[in-house]
């Protein structure tokens, strides 16, 4: 299958990757653009763990003056991935969530005690999950420091602009429904709406599919909240046909 990657750089790259790995082809064209935010203050004192629910916090964390007192601290990842990556950082002791907010918040409750001291969310500026929030009802004290910020793409690359407008893509990645957002967006301002309802939307999630079923676009959304679920969905399609 031929399929459209719209993560960010360079976690795009990966995924193409991953993609010609299971025998399919990625064309990238990123829907979001990672700025990391500078001079943000990092507060530490008092904090019994820290939380990051995307690689992007600990790229923005790898060039923090506060990155050795950070490797000090327990942290929560949301998923395997974004665990591997603190683990790389120099993170001694990372537990792993499963892949999805909501997930996460329940095993932290599970992990750790309110009384122990503060959470630190190490935070875009557009979250999936109300995850302090989440964390707040049970008892817990959580500051997010925005550490980067996600910009919307302006226009699709010109090969991902080809490829929609001649009918040589199957299908398209989406992780997030800022991203399907940006998409709809970006077909409507080419005027390639309804070339882009030729292809099958795979949705990390009902609220990324929720986006786009209502306007005609065809769905298909992952078992579980994960990156390897949704490219799960592109191998039984492959299977299937």
């Amino acid at each position: 299958m031929r399929v459209l990657v719209t993560r960010p750089e360079p976690d795009a790259q990966d995924e193409v990757e991953e993609l010609a790995a299971r025998g399919h082809e990625g064309i990238v064209s990123p829907l979001l653009v990672i700025e990391q935010v500078n001079d943000v203050a990092l507060d530490l004192d008092g904090a019994q763990a820290l939380i990051v629910t995307s690689r992007n916090a600990l790229r923005a964390l790898s060039k923090h003056h506060a990155l050795d007192a950070a490797r000090a601290l327990p942290l929560f990842a949301v998923g395997g991935t974004t665990a591997q990556c603190a683990r790389e950082l120099g993170f001694a002791e990372v537990i792993e969530g499963p892949g999805n907010g909501a997930g996460l918040a329940e095993l932290i409750v599970a992990k750790i005690e309110p009384s122990a001291g503060r959470l630190v969310h190490l935070a875009g500026d557009t979250l999936a999950f109300d995850l302090k929030s989440a964390l707040q009802a049970r008892g817990f004290s959580v500051t997010a420091p925005v550490l980067y910020r996600a910009v919307p793409a302006t226009e699709l690359t010109t090969e991902a602009l080809r490829s929609i407008k001649d009918g040589t893509l199957d299908g398209v990645i989406l992780m997030s429904p800022r991203t399907a957002k940006t998409f709809l967006a970006l077909l409507e301002r080419h005027g390639t709406v309804t070339q882009g309802k030729r292809l099958v939307c795979y949705c990390i999630s009902d609220s990324v599919a929720e986006m786009l079923a209502p306007l005609g676009f065809r769905v298909r959304v992952a078992a579980r909240k994960r990156a390897e679920d949704v490219l799960a969905l592109l191998d039984s399609k492959a299977a299937s046909s």
